[in-house]
């Protein structure tokens, strides 16, 4: 019995120790199959989930409801970036912080993308933009308040070009770029876990044939409606313009601090009279009293529409996608340009 004793009393410790180091060593293993990585806006982290799978544990920095033109990183987000593998962020001038945590992070292994750099936007800045409004103008009436809409697009967009290297960040809201993301997204993770290669590349396939049918619907809601004409809190949804023929009348420039002298809100109240426009469109992240106050002038009412750039908490209660949101924008536009 005594033998039995010490026996339990030295050989269980032992075996509970080597239990707990098998433990550890799979979990070692499991992180090691699996790459950690940040985000800066929701599209990010929902393409790199999409063709990573279950090979990537993928958040973002932005928490719900936050402004991704104002967003500060913690020095807790900043020791989240340092452990990670890969950062993945837009670019084009949207996250200022970047410059800031490249400079902290120069010593880390992390991998800092920025996943927009890369694509041909030549047609897609405020020069672009101001060519659509112009043309709009030539259509329009000859009195006053086509002076006034041709007014209003040229200084609202000298007002844009004031941020963002006059560069349009918001390239998610296009589906043909966000293709182009997906891919450099899809490469980076091909650069990391080179065997499993073949698994990105079916699901990065995958997730641009979604693009490219969300891209197709957009067109044709787009096309058929009967007018072309959307009052926004500010102006994301440029790149709807530039493909597809939209009008956006902006509150705010491209950054939401961008706001719009008297003189060109007036202009605005004016246009948005003179076209009968009856909605205009919230976006989930933005207050934006100037836009109530339009919307008061005018007698409008309200319609959401999401720039897709950081979730609500709500958003995250309902697991919404990348499409689910996007499909939420067309219902928004049918109402907007065909009332």
């Amino acid at each position: 019995m005594k033998k039995l004793f010490i026996f339990l009393f030295f050989i269980l410790p032992i075996s509970l120790v080597l239990s707990a180091c098998s433990d550890d060593v799979n979990e070692t293993d499991e992180q090691e199959t699996q790459l950690t990585i940040y985000t800066t806006v929701f599209p990010l982290q929902y393409f790199t989930e999409q063709i990573g799978g279950e090979f990537v544990d993928v958040k973002t920095i932005y928490p719900p409801g936050s402004d991704e033109h104002t967003f500060e990183p913690s020095q807790k987000d900043m020791i989240k970036l340092a452990d990670s593998d890969l950062f993945f962020y837009i670019g084009l001038g949207l996250e200022g912080f970047v410059e800031k945590a490249k400079s902290s992070l120069k010593n880390e292994n992390v991998t800092m993308l920025p996943v927009a750099d890369h694509l041909h936007l030549e047609e897609s800045g405020d020069h672009a933009e101001e060519e659509h409004a112009d043309d709009h103008a030539n259509e329009a009436h000859d009195d006053h308040a086509d002076e006034a809409h041709d007014d209003h697009a040229n200084e609202a967009h000298e007002d844009e070009e004031h941020s963002h290297g006059d560069i349009n960040p918001h390239v998610w809201l296009d589906p043909i770029y966000s293709k182009e993301i997906a891919a450099e997204i899809k490469e980076a993770l091909i650069k990391k876990m080179p065997e499993n290669e073949a698994f990105f590349n079916e699901n990065y396939l995958e997730l641009a044939q979604q693009l490219d049918d969300l891209h197709a619907e957009f067109k044709e809601t787009i096309s058929s409606a009967k007018h072309k004409n959307i009052i926004v809190t500010h102006a994301a949804f440029g790149y709807w313009e530039t493909r597809y023929g939209i009008e956006q009348i902006s509150i705010s420039g491209l950054s939401t601090s961008n706001e719009p002298t008297q003189r060109e809100l007036e202009k605005i109240i004016s246009f948005a009279d003179h076209e009968g426009l009856h909605f205009i469109l919230f976006e989930q992240n933005v207050q934006s009293k100037l836009a109530e106050i339009v919307q008061k002038e005018i007698g409008a009412r309200a319609l959401p529409v999401h720039n897709l750039a950081i979730l609500t908490e709500e958003n995250i209660k309902n697991k919404e996608s990348y499409f689910s949101l996007m499909n939420q924008n067309l219902e928004t536009l049918k109402i907007a340009l065909n009332n």
